[in-house]
């Protein structure tokens, strides 16, 4: 069959090819299935934007090319108390508007991730005060001891104060809500990066930053970042030469591209975990057939979707091999992971049924199931299969498939009875997935991805013991623990570990950091 594009596509190459470059071989194109959401580094805590916008905007700390911590707005770090730590800044940066960095943008930048609308409370909920020493040292004070406070503060990017109050975007762009403000499409960070203009859902392009403190690496000076949400207009036009750089690469299409003389696949394990999550909260799910309780409260009903899920059909047909099934939320390379707790409960469907009718459930039930088509490597058929699995224990789903710019919004004010979701700790330990993804949801920012609802006060006691806990074995044990309380409760469903797959230009050198980050500062064209 002859492949044929629709218009979207059409126009989508029609403006790859208006910016494609004739003599500037410093400029890079690149594409991925979906968009940032916006411009605002505090708005959605998600990998993609925080990929993207961190090319703008710095955190205190960043990360190497291998992960490590590493100094970036704060050139030192130390604790002076056990809940206090000083960050000594550095002196002479300035931001993409000129200003001056002091400690003053690190106190409203930090105020401004906690308050209302950010989605990055989960990596401020514990700070209770951040102080000003002088222009270029903060105290940062913690309601507990909390030794991994640097790797935590590596997403919260920093914004300037002059700015922000300026252009009146003191307040992060709300997305459950649909509030914008000037910081959805202006961007005015520290970063080695400038946003010359952004066009949302068309392209974004970045200019390399001339009064950047740092050294830049790589020789780009112009990226120009293009959403191509169909996997055959974005496959391509990377071979096509239309575009440089894209992810992902369709699992169908790896070996396609390998065979293309210009261009290559770059592939590794990728830190992310994808699950599926449940209300587990409500007295009555928002969208299902069965009136008057929730069957996700009965744990019984929770194992028998995971003992129902072919996860091993999923990894052959469905991600072709480029997967990791996994029984835990975090995978390996994350710390707290062992192989000894990462193993599945079978895939066993009468059981599953079985476990249905004790539950009360003989003849199944209906209940809608939201996912993305345009964020995780094949997350719709994944869903599909999903559905198609669950049909067989007798319950119906009905699949809601759609873009992630108005999924996230409706999953985060938790208008979902049954979801999807992936997730990367940004701080590549398991306290992150326990604090957001595990813990009982409160108003500070514990629990803020825990979008079920999912609630064992003894995990809570554990996940906050393991924070302030400095003795490795007795952390580890704790880690070990929780997740294996959260694992008897069948509190999540978690699925694989997905494969990365960047299909790229061979005249270009980047860095695959296994978070999926991208960072322009690192890409250089032969």
């Amino acid at each position: 069959m002859k492949f044929k594009p629709n218009h979207l596509a059409v126009g989508v190459l029609l403006a790859l090819s208006a910016t494609a470059f004739v003599a500037n071989a410093q400029t890079v194109r690149i594409a991925n299935q979906g968009d940032t959401m916006s411009l605002d580094p505090h708005s959605l805590n998600e990998s993609l934007q925080l990929s993207v916008t961190g090319n703008a905007y710095e955190g205190l700390v960043g990360h190497d090319k291998k992960l490590g911590l590493t100094p970036a707005l704060a050139t030192s770090w130390k604790q002076t108390s056990p809940t206090v730590w000083r960050f000594e800044l550095r002196k002479g940066v300035l931001f993409h508007d000129g200003t001056p960095f002091t400690a003053d943008d690190v106190l409203f930048s930090l105020a401004r991730a906690t308050g209302d609308g950010s989605d990055m409370k989960s990596y401020t909920n514990d700070i209770k005060e951040v102080r000003k020493v002088n222009d270029h040292t903060v105290d940062i004070e913690t309601l507990t001891p909390f030794p991994i406070l640097p790797d935590v503060l590596s997403l919260v990017y920093i914004m300037s104060k002059k700015w922000c109050e300026t252009n009146q975007a003191t307040k992060p762009v709300d997305r459950r809500k649909g509030i914008e403000n000037a910081a959805s499409f202006r961007a005015n960070g520290t970063g080695p990066y400038r946003v010359r203009e952004r066009q949302p859902n068309v392209k974004t392009t970045f200019v390399r930053n001339g009064s950047y403190w740092g050294k830049i690496e790589g020789n780009v000076q112009e990226v120009v970042f293009t959403p191509i949400g169909n996997d055959a207009t974005r496959v391509a036009a990377l071979l096509s030469g239309e575009v440089d750089l894209m992810e992902p690469v369709p699992v169908q299409d790896i070996e396609r591209v390998n065979a293309s003389p210009t261009n290559k696949v770059l592939t590794g394990p990728e830190l992310r975990t994808i699950f599926l999550g449940m209300d587990q909260k409500r007295d009555e799910l928002l969208f299902s057939s069965v009136k008057g309780k929730n069957p996700f409260k009965d744990k019984r009903v929770r194992q028998a979707f995971y003992q129902a899920i072919d996860i091993a059909g999923i990894q052959r047909t469905v991600m072709r091999g480029a997967s990791r099934p996994t029984a835990l939320m975090v995978g390996p390379g994350i710390n707290g992971w062992t192989a000894e707790q990462d193993k599945r409960l079978p895939y066993d469907p009468d059981a599953a049924k079985k476990l249905l009718t004790d539950a009360g459930y003989p003849n199944g039930f209906e209940v809608t199931m939201n996912c993305p088509n345009d964020r995780y490597v094949n997350d719709g058929r994944i869903c599909q299969t999903v559905a198609a699995n669950l049909a067989r224990i007798g319950v119906k789903i009905n699949l809601a498939v759609e873009t992630k710019n108005t999924y996230f919004p409706k999953i985060l004010r938790r208008d979902t009875s049954f979801y999807m979701l992936g997730w990367t700790p940004a701080t590549y330990d398991a306290h992150n997935a326990l604090n957001a993804l595990m813990a009982c949801v409160d108003d500070k920012g514990a629990g803020q991805f825990n979008l079920g609802s999912y609630c064992n006060p003894k995990v809570d006691e554990l996940t906050k013991k393991i924070q302030s806990e400095t003795d490795k074995a007795k952390r580890t044990a704790m880690i070990k623990e929780a997740f294996e309380l959260h694992a008897n409760d069948i509190g999540h469903l978690p699925l694989h570990q997905q494969t990365l797959a960047w299909g790229l230009n061979k005249k270009l050198d980047v860095v695959q950091r296994a978070d999926n980050f991208l960072d322009f500062k690192w890409i250089s064209v032969k």
